[in-house]
């Protein structure tokens, strides 16, 4: 099925000058990114982004780092691309992820982990509205998609 995920570079991805090789990964993979800007995210949008999380103890430190830094936020988009992506990042603390997933590869933190990949269809739904405006997607057939899958796949 044709899903939507958010993904977000985090401050950490951006300070390690790491953003393009994230992003050729799932460029690699057949992703289309059909929305990108970057971004400061303030205190308030995190509250919203990270709802969740807001009355656990590790959330103010949660809060300093996703504000700490500008971040790149993407609308991608492929079949089954939510779990497609989480499976690419692999697990959330870059000490545990297996070597050949990006946080395996680039990351030894829990915490300071690189992206963010919606959870769920629901989750990404949400999540989009709050970085993207329904005009900034950039929704368009790509020349190369017949090579990448099937015209029943879609």
């Amino acid at each position: 099925m044709l899903q939507r995920s958010l993904v977000l570079l985090k401050p950490d991805c951006v300070e390690r000058r790491l953003m393009g090789q994230i992003i050729a990964r799932f460029e690699a993979k057949g992703l289309n990114i059909v929305a990108m800007k970057m971004l400061r995210v303030t205190p308030e949008m995190s509250k919203q982004h990270y709802a969740e999380h807001v009355s656990k103890p590790f959330y103010p430190s949660l809060e300093q780092f996703i504000t700490s830094a500008p971040i790149v936020a993407m609308a991608v988009e492929g079949l089954d691309v939510i779990q497609l992506i989480r499976d690419m990042l692999g697990a959330t603390s870059g000490l545990k992820a297996a070597p050949g997933t990006i946080r395996g590869d680039y990351s030894s933190s829990r915490q300071m982990n690189l992206v963010h990949a919606s959870d769920s269809p629901e989750s990404a739904e949400r999540e989009l509205k709050l970085y993207f405006a329904d005009t900034d997607f950039c929704d368009h057939d790509l020349l190369i998609t017949p090579a990448l899958r099937a015209t029943d796949e879609a």
